[in-house]
């Protein structure tokens, strides 16, 4: 009982939908239906400014961070609660309850769960990720590499756990969520970051 109400918490707070109501906030009055369509930090930049886009993905990782440190704290005797609930706050991020299964693609809210569990391979991931992006502007590709590094190194750092498996189960829904726009970055027509041109982000 215990493990499904931690696994429930952390899914719910996974679903709560800060980019949707930052850009609320900040005048965009539903990020589902501007640029991307999609409910994420990227979006929210595009649509609604830097000081969202900034708000939106702090608090994204925030919540990524307090779902697992919220399951360490209420099962100490079962570690490996943490990385189920850091895998179900991505989930819920994805598919949030609060939007009708229609959320973002986990990157930053996978950033904050495994900065708890992991943090040497979420910091290593997070500069891969600004290089990335600085050197190509495509943010989802950063986004991408970004959770493939944070994944093979919880693997190389501790083997088949708990906690590497969730990070790749993680990982490969945000490939999963990416994965139209891996798509468009093989045709030649993913929006870049800073490009006024159209398309989906």
């Amino acid at each position: 009982m215990l493990a499904l109400v931690v696994i429930a918490a952390a899914y719910l707070i996974g679903s709560l939908p800060f980019s949707f109501l930052v850009a609320r906030a900040f005048g965009v009055t539903d990020v589902r239906r501007v640029g991307s369509g999609n409910v994420g930090a990227t979006n929210v930049l595009r649509s609604a400014g830097k000081p969202a886009g900034a708000l939106a993905l702090g608090l994204d990782v925030a919540k990524g961070a307090f779902a697992v440190a919220l399951a360490e704290r209420l099962s100490p005797g079962h570690p490996w609660l943490g990385a189920v609930a850091a895998t179900a706050a991505v989930v819920g991020h994805v598919y949030p309850v609060w939007l009708g299964l229609r959320g973002g693609k986990g990157v930053a809210t996978g950033l904050g769960a495994f900065a708890v569990l992991e943090p040497v391979a979420a910091l290593v991931a997070l500069p891969v990720f600004g290089l990335t992006v600085a050197t190509t502007r495509y943010a989802s590709l950063g986004s991408v590499v970004g959770a493939c590094t944070l994944s093979a190194l919880a693997l190389v750092f501790r083997g088949t756990d708990a906690v590497a498996l969730s990070a790749v189960a993680a990982t490969a829904l945000i490939v999963f969520r990416h994965r139209s726009n891996l798509h468009r970055i093989l045709e030649g027509s993913e929006r870049r970051l800073g490009s006024e041109e159209s398309g989906r982000g």
